[in-house]
């Protein structure tokens, strides 16, 4: 990203920066272009305005995409409450009874590394980096409050989701996988614990990222439900 003349973001007390146009990394053929911030330390309510006005947290960087003429991106987020897991995700629970979940502080180790390494090579373009360094930079690094959420089988890791703690939600940053396991759904299971776990703290939301309709990746989302849309007016609109 470069660093054009900043603007200052009357909720947050951010200067926000606007990049440059470079390829989408979801949608082929388009250009994206985010704003974004380096805020330091977040506290965990100014990060939810954050959140509540588009953005999202990658390390030490908060960011938005506010490509010309593309809203695909839209911020989406469950009523905690409300859920209700479907035919489909119960399934899900029953094939992973004998998956532990571990929660704890963001510890990066060689095991968790090498994993990240063969799940961007089974699940991704090659577009993003498996060194070390970088894993350390994008998921382990952060100025807000953060957890790490392990799935286990025996002794094997299985799956790694890093989490921030908001006052009124808990929001997802990553999740990645075991690609060996693949018919496990452990990505559909993870979102489930994550679910559980607000529950389990009393937060009424769980925020999921950006829901893109067109993308494989991303629009697995849709079906936690019921969910909410951050729409152009900065309101959440049940969908």
């Amino acid at each position: 990203m470069d660093e054009p003349a900043a603007r200052k973001h009357r909720s947050a007390g951010l200067f926000i920066s606007r990049g440059s146009a470079a390829p989408c990394p979801y949608l082929p053929g388009r250009r994206a272009v985010y704003e974004y911030a380096i805020p330091g330390a977040l506290a965990p309510e100014k990060y939810q305005r954050l959140m509540d006005a588009g953005f999202r947290r990658s390390g030490d960087v908060v960011y938005r995409p506010v490509c010309e003429g593309c809203r695909e991106c839209v911020p989406i987020r469950v009523a905690v409450q409300e859920f209700e897991p479907s035919r489909s995700q119960r399934r899900v629970r029953r094939r992973n009874v004998d998956v532990e979940m571990r929660i704890g502080p963001p510890v990066l180790t060689d095991e968790k590394h090498a994993l990240f390494a063969r799940y961007l090579r089974e699940q991704h373009d090659g577009s993003m980096s498996d060194r070390r360094e970088d894993l350390e930079e994008f998921l382990y690094r952060s100025g807000t409050e953060t957890l790490e959420m392990t799935y286990h089988v025996g002794s094997r890791l299985v799956a790694v989701g890093i989490v921030d703690v908001c006052p009124i939600s808990l929001s997802s940053v990553y999740f990645y996988f075991e690609p060996a396991e693949s018919r496990r759904s452990l990505g559909i299971l993870g979102g489930l614990f994550e679910i559980d776990e607000c529950r389990r703290r009393g937060l009424p939301y769980w925020y999921l990222g950006y829901y893109i309709r067109d993308c494989r990746r991303m629009n697995y989302k849709a079906c936690f439900r019921p969910h909410e849309l951050l729409d152009p007016s900065g309101g959440w609109v049940r969908a």
